[in-house]
């Protein structure tokens, strides 16, 4: 949103304080909790004025203060933004972070804030060249909708025949985003257009573009590298997951999905080969296994160790269990 200081009680914190006791705290995955709490307790006791925590083309990349990045998502003009903002957060994160995983679902809104803030530069600079007016380098934006925008885009990704209801009206879930980015410049012109659009890019780079196996890559990397700490036997180059009773393998290199020859069960759990891949990085991310143990052979890979009917029939039960 652009910056514009606006004069205003604490209503709208009573109000996200009532959201929140009305979902239960004790409902609210760990992440979501977490950044909710950060956003509050930033705007009660503001790391810096607003003027210095917003971002814009003149004073993060002509001054070189790459720290608003950061800052500008977290920090808000006052009460009803910080409400708005953060009861659409909440009720997103509590239907996106289980089905992601927490630690992955953190990395997510690291990734989606720093970029939509870069991407909010460029389309900045692209729109002051086009026009010839300078007054575009220096608008000054501040608040996590950007990020919330890329998250209702991939929100409605996971429920493209749905349906959602933006100031009251029934849209398709596939261009909720577009008509909410228009409704709202429209009826608050204060707001931020470029960066409400710079979320949505956010959003379809990740969807439908290659934002997503970038960020697995690097996760299997990650996964790659602590695994392999943890056991010296681990090979760099191949991991295994099982999802719901299936072995699937992902290559160390690209993170691509492949099936691997031995120890196949038909039951996913109902899960999408595309959901598998997100549950075995939740699974590994987590800390709970979710793969099978493995001996190594004199050529440093893996083969699968002898196990038991009765120990084959527990690990399954436990992997249904799991995903239901």
């Amino acid at each position: 949103m652009r910056y514009r200081q606006r004069g205003g009680g604490q209503l709208g914190l009573i109000l996200l304080a009532s959201q929140v006791f009305h979902v239960g705290v004790e409902n609210i995955p760990p992440v979501t909790l977490a950044v909710l709490g950060l956003n509050v307790y930033l705007f009660l006791v503001p790391s810096l004025p607003l003027l210095q925590a917003c971002i814009s083309v003149q004073q993060a990349y002509w001054r070189g203060d790459w720290r608003r990045l950061v800052l500008s998502p977290l920090h808000h003009l006052d009460d009803w933004h910080l409400y708005f903002n953060m009861a659409s957060f909440l009720w997103k994160g509590v239907k996106l972070e289980p089905r992601l995983g927490s630690s992955f679902y953190a990395w997510l809104l690291t990734v989606f804030s720093l970029l939509t803030g870069v991407i909010y530069l460029l389309l900045e600079m692209v729109l002051s060249e086009i026009t010839q007016d300078p007054s575009y380098n220096l608008e000054c934006a501040v608040g996590f909708s950007g990020v919330l925008f890329a998250l209702k885009v991939l929100s409605n990704h996971y429920h493209p025949g749905g349906v959602s209801y933006v100031m009251g009206v029934p849209v398709a879930n596939r261009y909720a985003s577009w008509v909410e980015l228009v409704l709202i410049h429209v009826t608050s012109p204060g707001t931020s257009f470029v960066g409400h659009l710079a979320g949505i890019l956010v959003g379809l780079l990740y969807t439908a573009g290659p934002l997503k196996i970038i960020m697995r890559t690097i996760a299997g990397f990650v996964m790659n590298g602590y695994h392999a700490r943890q056991n010296p036997y681990y090979n760099f180059s191949v991991f295994v997951w099982v999802v719901g009773g299936s072995s699937v393998g992902y290559s160390g290199s690209s993170g691509e999905p492949r099936a691997h020859p031995q120890n196949v069960h038909p039951y996913t759990g109902g899960l999408s080969e595309d959901e598998q891949y997100e549950a075995a990085i939740r699974a590994s991310l987590n800390g709970r296994g979710g793969s099978t143990q493995r001996r190594p052979t004199s050529h440093g890979f893996n083969i699968p160790g002898e196990l038991t009917a009765e120990e084959i029939r527990r690990r399954r039960l436990q992997r249904i269990d799991h995903f239901d």
